[in-house]
């Protein structure tokens, strides 16, 4: 078994002080290896965890004798001479992180990430682990893991033990809740107005709803985790039965507009708990903390979770299909705002997330596996149910991917996929494959298709901005500077303008505010004066009277629907139409 120790002496420094301790086999003669991981689950790039530690300590636990120790990499360590002994690993971790991935200790709370702040012992990954926090009198432990004693916490392995994530504090607030006789938890940290009442109800719905679509649940427990902040703020990351959701502010926490980002991001974390967490990709069985793990279908993770994590809060009634609608309009906004979905497929965009998928990254390079994921997972779903009549749907896909690969631990692939996908349907898709996974194919008109078998349709507006819809470029205020931030590619500011220019006149009036204004004259022309590195000069943007561009496509109800798509917009949504 490894043993795990985790205390403070001075919250107001943020350092937790951190102790490991294993006994090595009399006889081992190889070198012992430690490793801190070099990445996190829920977050596909590295990390440099490592420099969170301070004063790295290896010694012979019952004598306290220093033992020869030397780091190999950044984040793992070479141990000699432990044979026949205990080891004892200590050191300072820095949790001043407050992000769902993060830990933070300060006078009020610890909370820990133990991805960032725990090694594991190479090729002892499998053991049993502990974990005791000495913690002040009085201090409440939400945790995912299974208590053994006051603040003892035990860990079938390192994978189960780092995806747990905790929160100790003398002001945790929880309430739970059942599902077909599973306990859900709900636990608040932080000082926020809470309608538990409606909480609980609304958090049961959608639970219920999820559990009805895969039949069975990959735990025993789950718990939702929420550091609710008193800035703003929105985070959250999934855990094996367990999510950390960060929100702010928190006297808004019970508004429309705070509420509903709770509940968006509570369905999609709990769905993680099957997708990703349990249906594994095969390049992730098991996880390999010390390097990337690279894999293609991280569009099934996150994409299909993020079509679900709305859809499903309005099958289970939680949302209205009005409210439902604006959520897929902000994502049809964000993945036509990003003219990399011409330059880069879904599937390869998986792969590059250990790239710089978290990042804005070089104009017009990538599209998001999110975004893109969402939207072409609801393609497959109206399409299975426009084929079959709504007798199948991509619920039918996920639930084979849970019992052939979910619940036997067995990663899938992407053929794997496919054939799920294609034995659903009953016929062959890989021309949806081909287009909408691995090409970069319009989904404007397969997606208005669809649609309209449910009674909606896509609804493509001219965009009002003269900046925007006419020149192809926006800008951003910062400090009363008026900036480029976004040129399209083949629009007439292409021609003329670069981003981070910052324009400060329209035809010689200065730019304060209304630039929209100077360039809605009626022009088919306008001279720009910019500042570009520091150089004054004037350019002239000219308008292409054939061509518009960020147009605003939005899905919307079309009036005049048959019964029969009515009746199917039910069957879709579980909702009047």
């Amino acid at each position: 078994m490894i043993h795990y120790h985790v205390s403070f002496e001075n919250p107001l420094t943020f350092y937790l002080q951190i102790q490991m301790t294993f006994a090595v086999p009399a006889g081992t003669e190889a070198p012992v290896e430690l490793q801190l991981p070099a990445w996190r689950p829920g977050r596909y790039e590295l990390q440099n965890f490592a420099q969170k530690l301070q004063h790295v300590v290896l010694e012979d636990a019952a004598s306290g004798e220093p033992l020869t120790a030397r780091k190999i990499t950044k984040d793992r360590w070479q141990l000699s001479g432990a044979a026949g002994r205990t080891v004892r690993v200590r050191y300072n971790f820095y949790a001043h992180q407050m992000d769902a991935g993060g830990s933070w200790l300060d006078e009020t709370q610890v909370y820990l990430n133990p991805v960032q702040a725990l090694m594991y012992v190479d090729s002892r990954q499998e053991e049993t682990c502990q974990l005791l926090l000495d913690l002040p009198e009085g201090w409440q432990l939400a945790c995912g893991l299974p208590q053994r004693g006051p603040n003892l916490l035990e860990a079938r392995s390192f994978d189960h033990l780092v995806d747990s994530p905790l929160i100790a504090s003398p002001t945790l607030q929880y309430r739970n809740y059942e599902v077909q006789g599973l306990p859900f938890y709900i636990w608040i940290q932080g000082e926020c107005p809470v309608d538990w009442a409606r909480l609980v109800r609304d958090f049961r719905a959608f639970s219920e709803e999820q559990l009805q679509l895969f039949g069975s649940f990959p735990a025993q427990d789950y718990h939702f985790l929420n550091q609710i902040l008193p800035y703003k703020h929105y985070h959250g990351v999934e855990h094996l039965n367990s999510t950390v959701i960060v929100l702010g502010p928190a006297e808004l926490l019970m508004t429309e507009g705070l509420y509903k980002e709770l509940l968006g991001v509570s369905c999609h974390e709990l769905f993680h708990a099957w997708n990703i967490k349990s249906i594994r990709p095969a390049e992730m069985q098991p996880y390999d903390y010390a390097r990337e793990n690279y894999f293609r279908t991280c569009f099934i993770a996150e994409g299909i979770t993020t079509y679900y994590g709305e859809y499903l809060l309005a099958r289970a009634g939680v949302r209205t299909a009005e409210q439902y609608f604006a959520e897929l309009n902000m994502v049809l906004r964000k993945h036509y705002d990003d003219y990399g979905r011409y330059h880069l497929s879904v599937a390869d965009a998986s792969m590059d997330l250990w790239l710089d998928g978290y990042k804005p990254g070089v104009p017009d390079r990538k599209v998001s596996v999110y975004h893109k994921g969402a939207l072409v997972a609801l393609l497959l779903d109206l399409t299975l149910r426009q084929l079959s009549g709504h007798q199948r749907s991509l619920d039918d896909v996920m639930r084979r991917l849970w019992e052939e690969f979910g619940q036997t631990g067995v990663g899938y692939t992407e053929e794997d996929y496919t054939r799920l996908v294609q034995e659903v349907a009953g016929r062959d898709m890989q021309a949806y494959f081909d287009k909408f996974i691995y090409g970069t194919a319009p989904l404007e008109e397969p997606l208005n298709r669809v649609l309209g078998f449910v009674g909606c349709r896509l609804r493509i507006e001219e965009n009002a901005s003269a900046s925007e819809g006419v020149y192809g470029f926006r800008t951003v205020v910062k400090n009363e500077r008026t900036e480029v931030t976004d040129i399209l590619p083949g629009a007439p500011a292409a021609l003329a303008l670069t981003v981070d220019d910052e324009i400060v006149a329209i035809n010689g009036r200065r730019v304060d505010m209304n630039l929209h204004t100077l360039l809605s004259d009626g022009a088919d022309h306008h001279e720009v004066t910019v500042f570009r590195q520091n150089r004054l000069l004037t350019v002239t943007l000219a308008a292409d009277a054939a061509l518009r561009f960020w147009q605003k496509i939005t899905i919307e109800k079309v009036p005049t629907a048959t019964t029969e798509q009515q009746a199917s917009f039910r069957q879709w949504l579980k909702q009047d139409f």
